[in-house]
């Protein structure tokens, strides 16, 4: 009898031991998924977003498809693939406000803030490429959420 003395107690704090680290390890796992369904979120939302200006280019006609000055050429943007010095720019919009910006950061149906970067440059047969960058409007240093890119032509 005197030698099992305590041992229940030796069992008793293996068991907490186990549990806490089980409780632990579920703990991170919600913790992962919270974030992944976060991101999701703002990947689609980013989506809808670079597919309204792309709708909105769609609608132009294509002389009228182009950005309007000044082109920013340092930052985020100019660092960019997409990003050309020999941007196609137009004297003016007939698209909706802000549809010929290069960056302009709106608000999202989510409340969170996107940075929309428009990049157009002259492509081969004399077609337009017309490239969507949507970013986190709150790190623009991190990878672009979504990166749309379409060609639109004279005869399109």
């Amino acid at each position: 009898m005197r030698e099992e003395q305590g041992f229940g107690l030796i069992e008793l704090m293996i068991a907490l031991s186990i549990l806490s680290i089980g409780i632990l390890a579920l703990f991170g796992a919600f913790n992962a998924g919270a974030i992944s369904l976060r991101r999701a979120g703002n990947v689609s939302t980013a989506a809808a977003l670079a597919d309204k200006r792309m709708e909105g280019f769609r609608a132009l006609t294509f002389p009228s498809i182009g950005l309007l000055a000044p082109i920013p050429g340092t930052g985020v943007y100019a660092g960019d693939a997409a990003y050309s010095a020999s941007q196609v720019t137009v004297a003016s919009c007939s698209g909706t406000a802000g549809q010929c910006a290069p960056s302009q950061t709106v608000t999202g149906p989510d409340g969170h803030g996107y940075e929309i970067d428009v990049y157009v440059v002259n492509d081969a047969g004399g077609l337009k490429k017309v490239t969507v960058v949507v970013r986190d409007g709150a790190k623009l240093t991190g990878r672009p959420f979504v990166r749309e890119t379409s060609s639109f032509g004279a005869t399109f």
